[in-house]
């Protein structure tokens, strides 16, 4: 497992102002990788940047309209021929250099899935109290529906051992992924992990995306997938 390949997916949509950074950081990691970065229907030139890095060591898959997240991780996850999986966000509010955090349960051998926490303390941001209400919220139902403990199900960092996609399909589209993800390996069961990261929020004046109305999707995502999916 030492001589392991990382497949970093990097769904991307809108995110001219960071994604460049984001490249730089993922690539100055040590470990052998390959990149996949998905744009999903940008309009605000993240796909002329694409089309002009032209890099031979990125792989890159153009949306022709916004799918979503969970579209994004799919078509990226159809071209991805590492040993494990990491979803990178293509903002900067997950740092690269956690990587080893989330690589390290994976290579001894512990898991087949590993969770970066936002809330097990490590460094964070301090933004938006009622977002972390929720994702208390949401988590708490999920743990409740999967009977796992987790701190974070709806966390940007996950990693995956991908044998465990040949188990599971991603039907969700959007940020419901999250939710599903974690019903279909909690249902599996497969050995899951959770390790502190640290995590640098961004305000909607600098381009957050998700809303309350996510949220609310995320409830019913929930509820689907434990209650209504075998």
């Amino acid at each position: 497992m030492q001589a392991m390949l990382l497949s970093i997916i990097i769904p991307a949509f809108n995110e001219a102002a960071f994604l460049p950074e984001v490249i730089r950081r993922v690539k100055g990691t040590t470990y052998d990788k390959e990149i996949i970065i998905v744009d999903d229907g940008s309009t605000d030139g993240t796909r002329e940047y694409l089309n002009d890095i032209n890099a031979k060591d990125i792989k890159i898959i153009l949306h022709n309209e916004n799918m979503g997240k969970g579209a994004a991780f799919r078509s990226g996850l159809a071209v991805a021929t590492g040993d494990v999986v990491i979803v990178q966000d293509a903002d900067l509010e997950y740092d690269p250099k956690d990587y080893r955090a989330l690589l390290e349960p994976i290579i001894d051998g512990k898991a087949d899935v590993v969770y970066g926490s936002r809330f097990l303390g490590g460094p964070h941001r301090v933004l938006f109290f009622w977002h972390s209400v929720g994702n208390s919220l949401i988590t708490l139902l999920s743990n409740m529906l999967t009977d796992l403990n987790l701190t974070d199900m709806e966390t940007g960092y996950k990693a995956f051992r991908r044998e465990v996609f040949k188990n599971i399909s991603i039907e969700s589209n959007r940020f419901g992924f999250e939710p599903e993800i974690t019903s279909k390996v909690a249902k599996k069961g497969f050995r899951i992990y959770e390790v502190p990261i640290s995590y640098s929020g961004r305000s909607y004046q600098e381009g957050k995306k998700i809303t309350w109305k996510d949220g609310i999707k995320a409830i019913f995502t929930v509820l689907k997938y434990n209650l209504f999916r075998r």
